[in-house]
């Protein structure tokens, strides 16, 4: 860890030294600047490994402040973690679209979730990431592909193909969680009460005994957050290491992203063992599903990682599968057939498409979908 040098960028010397000395201790080396015109001459110059930039310092907004950076080839990869006792979401927004990777909102948690994130940047978690349960992660291009019921169901088969398994599904879609009105949940524990406990509570027998357990579905429930409001206080600086504890608690978790891409959620899909796309039929979301594509390429996924499924079910009309291939440039490894108002029909009585309808051709596709992501899975954590 020696040769790795770290940039502090704040204006309040006490709380500058104070995050330094946590560096140090753990032997990385440390440059210190008193502001932002000053720690780019600091970044560009010393060229560190990483920088910890309070946004809110005088001189320069912090997100000029990694514009700045990222826009410079010498500085262009360096990742920023912001560090601010501003926990508004608007400002935490603001500073991750303008290029900082993380954001740390200063509290009594804030030095060990630096000192996590800071590892897992420097690849020194990377060996305990691989460990573990195996890591699935539903996204879609566009909303109203039935993302999170395909996530419900494929943890529902999953846990029924594999009894002794241990399934969690966790809800990351934001503002509003959607698992939850799916398999009828309504306690008070979801993604932002856990989020708010101490790190030291949240560990992996908290998740094994505390998550509430879906009965029928199979799997424990992270719900996401029950409402916009609430969604502002979700402490995104968390969710790594609750989905590390996760990982160490179950042999298979799942979490639902629907189309709730960003800065925060992209490390997961980057570190998942298999990435369930889910696309419509329709033209559009195809073409955006495209697009996406594209950006996790740039962003280091491997097609192997990705398995795409062409959901029918929410629509009988629109392109067919060798079509949708023929945009996407992509393999599509599984087609859910056209449910009518059967798919609807389950999620509104809160059950499993496969229990409600075990007959359904589609509580077949179902079943295989499952075993063949699972294997899928298991195939690219071995590899």
């Amino acid at each position: 860890m020696a040769e790795k040098k770290i940039l502090i960028v704040d204006a309040d010397v006490a709380s500058r030294n104070f995050i330094a000395r946590n560096l140090l201790d753990q032997k990385y080396e440390v440059i210190q600047a008193g502001s932002g015109r000053e720690g780019l001459i600091c970044a560009w110059r010393d060229r560190p490994d990483l920088a910890i930039i309070d946004p809110s310092i005088a001189d320069l907004k912090g997100e000029e402040i990694a514009a700045k950076l990222k826009q410079d080839p010498r500085t262009a990869n360096m990742p920023l973690i912001a560090l601010s006792s501003d926990s508004s979401v608007v400002h935490i927004k603001s500073c991750l679209d303008a290029g900082f990777s993380e954001y740390i909102t200063k509290s009594g948690q804030a030095v060990q979730i630096l000192n996590e994130t800071i590892a897992r940047f420097f690849g020194i978690a990377a060996v305990s990431e691989k460990k573990g349960g195996l890591l699935m992660v539903f996204l879609s291009a566009k909303g109203g592909t039935g993302t999170s019921s395909m996530c419900a169901n494929i943890a529902q088969n999953i846990s029924q193909n594999q009894p002794e398994a241990r399934v969690a599904v966790a809800d990351l879609v934001l503002p509003i969680g959607s698992i939850a009105p799916i398999v009828g949940y309504e306690g008070p524990k979801n993604i932002v009460t856990i989020t708010d406990m101490p790190p030291g509570e949240t560990n992996p027998k908290f998740f094994r005994s505390e998550l509430p357990d879906m009965n029928i579905w199979g799997f424990n429930l992270l719900a996401g957050s029950p409402d916009p409001e609430s969604s502002n206080h979700l402490k995104v600086g968390r969710i790594w290491d609750i989905v590390l504890a996760l990982k160490e608690s179950y042999d298979y978790v799942l979490i639902d992203i629907g189309r709730s891409l960003s800065k925060i959620t992209l490390p997961l899909i980057q570190q998942a063992d298999l990435i369930a796309l889910i696309i419509s039929t329709d033209i559009s979301t195809v073409s955006l599903t495209k697009t996406l594509w594209k950006y996790l390429k740039n962003k280091g996924v491997g097609a192997a990682s990705v398995y795409t499924v062409l959901n029918r079910a929410v629509g009988l009309e629109g392109l067919s599968k060798a079509d949708a291939e023929k945009i996407l440039e992509i393999p599509i490894m599984a087609t859910m057939p056209y449910l009518s108002s059967n798919f609807a029909f389950a999620n509104s009585h809160h059950q499993p498409f496969t229990l409600k309808f075990p007959k359904d051709t589609a509580s077949f596709v179902f079943l295989e979908v499952a075993k063949d992501m699972a294997a899928q899975a298991r195939k690219q954590r071995a590899a």
